[in-house]
């Protein structure tokens, strides 16, 4: 992603970081937090085993959050045939071994087929998902097994090719909410084998590029360095229609006068969200349309 970047060493943004494996996409945050003094967030966990791109919001970066949660992601990864595990990944025990066959093209592109597009997903039990306020997972460690709902998630890509005769490499670009190891669990039960995921690697996250990223190891030396490269809180909404404020409108807004955004113009759509920004490219506030116009959805600081 290329945008406008802020490196001093107290600032608000957007940093991209590396995950390694092995982290908690929290012991992730709690490191950058430690690390800059600021209050951080992350966007779109990642498993503990799991590794690449964890948006980290920082400062005035974290009110940015609810808009960017949202975008689709794009994974590679690699997926075992003939073994499924507890988990539906690596992690897991071994639970089912099944005999993998030669399997032809044809019949690898039959079985992924059903598994684009838009489809029903049923959550694992290995999830942060709650049942009666508690995780799914800790009712699986406790050996009980509970009916989960299917839920809507669109597969806008995913290419499979074979490594081995019991291995195969993935790409796959997904919404919010789908979960990469039961598309590998599925697609080991369509091919009737069994499967699960071995490896997973996040590469883009919305507008942003693990090309841009950060290795964890070295966010605190780029930090004490002042050269952490943040996106901007402008740079981090190009997804969004911008919008120029002149400085009387700028005041209003920071006053929290609603009906000062009359001068935004009509909504290009009735569920479109837009940033206001100075002339000189600095994010003022966030407005989204609602029935009679824009209301303001968050303001930054000064």
């Amino acid at each position: 992603m290329t945008g406008r970047l802020s490196t001093s060493r107290q600032s608000d943004g957007i940093l991209l970081v590396d995950k390694p494996d092995g982290l908690t996409s929290a012991a992730v945050v709690a490191r950058v937090k430690r690390t800059l003094r600021q209050k951080v967030g992350h966007l779109g966990t990642l498993d503990p085993f799991a590794t690449g791109l964890l948006p980290i919001c920082v400062g005035e970066g974290t009110k940015l959050a609810q808009f960017l949660a949202g975008d689709s992601k794009r994974y590679v990864g690699e997926i075992v045939l003939g073994a499924t595990t507890d988990t539906l990944d690596r992690t897991g025990a071994i639970v089912e071994r099944r005999a993998v066959p030669s399997i032809a093209p044809a019949t690898l592109a039959a079985a992924v087929a059903p598994l684009r597009g838009a489809i029903m997903q049923t959550p694992p039990m290995y999830s942060a998902l709650k049942r009666e306020g508690v995780p799914l997972y800790r009712l699986a460690r406790a050996g009980h097994d509970v009916e989960r709902a299917a839920r809507p998630v669109h597969v806008a890509a995913f290419d499979v090719a074979f490594l081995a005769p019991d291995r195969l490499a993935f790409a796959v670009e997904c919404s919010k909410g789908t979960y990469v190891r039961v598309l590998a669990h599925d697609l080991g039960a369509a091919l009737g084998t069994g499967a699960h995921l071995a490896t997973l690697r996040r590469t883009a996250f919305g507008p942003f590029s693990l090309a841009d990223a950060v290795p964890l190891h070295d966010v605190e030396e780029r930090a004490t360095r002042g050269t952490l490269p943040l996106l901007t809180p402008s740079a981090a909404m190009t997804g969004f229609r911008a919008i120029v404020a002149d400085a009387p409108l700028i005041a209003a807004i920071r006053d929290g006068r609603q009906q000062a955004l009359r001068a935004l113009g009509a909504p290009h759509a009735a569920d479109e969200v837009v940033r206001i920004e100075s002339a000189d490219g600095v994010l003022i506030a966030v407005a989204a349309a609602v029935d009679d116009g824009w209301r303001l959805a968050r303001v930054m600081a000064r």
